[in-house]
């Protein structure tokens, strides 16, 4: 057999081949082996007619260092829901407990994690319903050197750096901890992830200090820190941060995305450069619940599905400098979604309880994982078809 499998007949969005229609996709040893009209030759052919098939959705801010940290959620579970093949974390881990996060999770895990190393030594440590220590407080606590030498000895799974500043988060140390991380990042040659929350400090000092690839999360945050102006503008910091390379993911989370915020730069033409959902146990029942619902919110403020998928594939995997990952061209990564889009009327809410009645709703239906078929439960409703 010339493949292992075969999705047949369905509409294939590959932003990165700036591809929208009826094609198959077929996988071997874990890669993209082919791409194109009426495959045939595989050990498997699943019919996916009527549906959607992307590149295997890419949730750029995650939190799955189950068990190690009090906020970490199950990835394989969380996955498997929300259609999502690699779900990065986003610096629940630092120096200091690192190890345990690739050896009992990362490496245990059936699904892709990456990670941004916190530049704190123990990573989020401190984040609950009832417990809320941010850990760029303690200038004792960030640790340079050992996030460096970490960083760079693990450089298979660890793709950036990832720092908190804000009044929840920094305290009164402001702008020191995003210091001490830009200096890691110079060492090492990665870029940035960097959280911001209520000011202090603004959102223009902390953009000010980002360099070209470093990624600003939590960017259509709700007031204050803000990036639109109360005329509903985009503020001229932003626009000249995007213009010099700087990038903006959305990191919905419990407290970080506002309609408003979104309606205000969506209506200016500034799209983000990454969907995710920031999922944690403090979100996952709401109001992020998984990547699916991030993505369905901004399709029904109006973005276009394939731009949607772009900022959760193609987009997603340029800024983590992986171009193997969010595509379907022949030789990437054998990860593929299987969507559908609903019609109907939902009830979406943000981060400040306003609600939005939107008329579709993006689900996952089904996922390719190192080339193999992943839902065996849902094996049903994809028939397997005669070569």
């Amino acid at each position: 057999m010339a493949h292992d499998l075969i999705l047949r007949g369905a509409r294939v969005i590959d932003p990165s081949q700036k591809h929208d229609g009826v094609v198959d996709v077929a996988f071997t040893n874990g890669r993209v082996s082919g791409f194109g009209a009426d495959l045939r030759g595989a050990a498997e052919i699943r019919d996916v007619g009527g549906y959607i098939v992307t590149p295997g959705l890419i949730d750029m801010h995650t939190h799955v260092y189950w068990g190690g940290t009090s906020l970490g959620i199950d990835a394989d579970a969380f996955c498997r829901k929300s259609g999502v093949t690699t779900s990065v974390d986003t610096g629940s881990a630092g120096p200091g407990n690192w190890p345990g996060f690739r050896k009992h999770v990362i490496e245990r895990s059936e699904a892709r994690i990456l990670a941004y190393l916190h530049v704190s030594f123990a990573g989020i440590f401190g984040f609950s319903s009832t417990i809320m220590v941010g850990e760029s407080e303690n200038m004792r606590l960030l640790a340079p050197a050992e996030c460096a030498e970490v960083a760079d000895r693990n450089r298979d799974l660890i793709v950036g750096i990832k720092v908190r500043v804000g009044r929840n988060s920094s305290g009164d140390q402001g702008l020191a901890p995003l210091d001490l991380a830009l200096e890691v990042g110079q060492e090492t040659g990665m870029p940035l992830m960097v959280h911001i929350d209520h000011p202090p400090p603004s959102y223009e000092e902390v953009l000010a200090r980002l360099r070209p690839g470093d990624i600003l999360t939590h960017a259509f945050r709700p007031f204050p820190n803000t990036p639109a102006t109360a005329q509903g503008t985009v503020k001229p910091a932003v626009l000249a941060a995007r213009k010099r390379g700087v990038l903006f993911d959305i990191g919905h989370g419990k407290g970080s995305f506002a309609f408003k915020t979104a309606r205000a730069m969506l209506a200016n033409g500034f799209e983000p450069d990454t969907i995710s959902s920031d999922i944690h146990q403090l979100c996952i029942d709401g109001p992020a619940f998984d990547q699916v619902t991030t993505m369905s919110k901004f399709l029904c403020l109006g973005m276009s599905l394939y731009d949607v998928v772009k900022a959760s594939t193609l987009n997603a995997g340029m800024m983590l400098r992986r171009p193997e990952y969010g595509s379907l061209r022949v030789g990437s990564l054998g990860d593929a979604t299987i969507l559908s889009v609903k019609e109907g009327r939902f009830d979406y809410v943000d981060v400040v309880g306003e609600h939005l009645a939107g008329d579709r709703r993006i689900v996952a239906e089904g996922v390719v994982l190192k080339g193999r078929w992943w839902h065996p439960k849902r094996s049903s409703r994809f028939p397997k078809a005669t070569a």
